[in-house]
């Protein structure tokens, strides 16, 4: 990406203060082509949609979901001193934090011109730093174009109506010329995770909703207490709390980039998981397209994954919760993961660092396995009481029609980098 082809407004991005980012966060919902049919605010803007440009989508995305650099790890666990802890499920970090480094979430994103998918869990650093500690934008950029895959032709199916949406977004979300992220999390590796978590910290799980322990738990009490316990649901309630603090704090990061480019949008949930995921259960509503099943014990529909898009560490993706086991071992272990010695890494001695961390015995796999195959057998599914793949946080981006401010609004309702955008992006179009 040639310094010469970056528009005005590129620099002006990278000047942009933290602080006036903070301060100036707001919901700016008007878009240019938008209309609000009715009440006290009823407007029909007298421009036609824009798009962003490609340049605008991807670092929006990139805010969202993009690599910056290595995952610099945690350093010590006292139980299993002095090897490196060895929690983390990824070797790059990205520009929000994930619990333990697991980093489970993919980011997908729509617009006119189709759905596409940025996995950038498990890719390496898209830019090293400098001495600085700085990154260079542009490198960052030319790589995560590199990872991006488009899996439809046209927007997201998902209509802007009532129980798809909201009823207060209905007029503004997916609509024409907009940008929709969405970050989803595969809750069932997450999940998993934690039970290689507990496991490693002296603890497993007990079934307080059949009220009983985990069946031949008992056979490894020479790695475990077996009577040191947390609660499955507590597990799992966790675990959902923090991938929905991941999904959030993706979106976050985006809005804050917004405010920087002069773009309008904000971060929402007022859609309905289901059915953007693909569980609608309207051939007319495929969302993203996402296999689920139904089952009389579960309250909702489960979606599972994307064939060779995105797939749960968890059946019908994995014959079994002890091979999802042995996948999420590769994950951490093979090559170009984050205790691979090969994996290159921040430190002077990389190899040696990633080469301290204790890699999972076949006990402590077949313990980890054991529990994760309980829970999909007695719930069937894995997790038991929260979905296998979760979404909740969404962010839009579009064009900002600022004369809706001027109309309603006193001066203030949107920052220097609204009023200057069209000309400093897109020469005063």
């Amino acid at each position: 990406m040639a310094e010469e082809e970056l528009p005005p407004g590129f620099q002006d991005m990278q000047e942009f203060g933290l602080i006036e980012a903070l301060l100036g966060r707001r919901s700016r919902r008007f878009f240019k082509g938008a209309e609000i049919p009715d009440g006290f605010f009823a407007y029909k803007s007298r421009h036609d949609p824009m798009p962003l440009s490609e340049l605008e989508k991807l670092l929006v995305v990139a805010a969202c979901g993009g690599n910056t650099g290595w995952h610099h790890m945690i350093y010590r666990a006292k139980r299993y001193a002095p090897y490196l802890s060895n929690y983390a499920g990824a070797a790059g970090g990205r520009t929000f934090p994930s619990a333990a480094g697991f980093h489970t979430s993919v980011t997908f994103f729509t617009d006119d011109e189709g759905v596409y998918v940025l996995d950038a869990r498990d890719g390496p650093a898209f830019a090293e730093r400098e001495e600085d500690g700085s990154m260079e934008p542009q490198k960052v950029m030319e790589t995560l174009r590199s990872r991006v895959t488009k899996i439809g032709d046209n927007r997201i199916g998902v209509p802007p109506e009532t129980p798809f949406i909201e009823a207060h977004n209905t007029w503004v979300v997916n609509r024409p010329g907009t940008l929709l992220v969405i970050p989803v999390g595969d809750l069932a590796q997450h999940v998993l995770l934690n039970l290689c978590y507990m496991l490693q910290n002296g603890l497993v799980l007990f079934d307080n909703i059949n009220r009983k322990p985990i069946p031949g738990i008992e056979k490894y009490a020479g790695i475990v207490d077996v009577g040191n316990v947390w609660p499955l649901t507590f597990v799992e309630q966790w675990s959902l709390a923090e991938m929905t603090t991941e999904l959030s704090t993706s979106c976050y990061a985006g809005a804050l980039m917004l405010q920087a480019m002069g773009l309008g949008g904000w971060m929402f949930n007022g859609v309905d998981p289901f059915a953007v995921l693909g569980a609608s259960g309207d051939p007319s509503v495929p969302g993203l397209g996402f296999r689920y099943d139904k089952d009389d014990r579960w309250p909702y529909p489960n979606p599972t994954g994307m064939i060779g898009v995105m797939e749960g560490f968890c059946p019908p993706h994995f014959p079994d919760m002890r091979a999802a086991v042995e996948a999420l071992c590769r994950r951490k272990f093979g090559p170009g993961g984050p205790f691979h010695p090969e994996t290159p890494g921040p430190w002077k001695n990389s190899v040696a660092v990633r080469s301290a961390a204790q890699i999972h015995s076949e006990e402590f796999k077949e313990c980890v396995a054991l529990q994760a195959q309980y829970i999909f057998e007695s719930f069937g599914k894995f997790p038991g009481t929260v979905p296998s793949i979760f979404m909740i946080t969404l962010l839009q981006a579009h064009h900002l029609d600022i004369e809706f401010y001027d109309h309603f609004f006193k001066p203030g309702a949107y920052l220097r980098t609204h009023a200057r955008h069209l000309e400093r992006w897109h020469h005063g179009r």
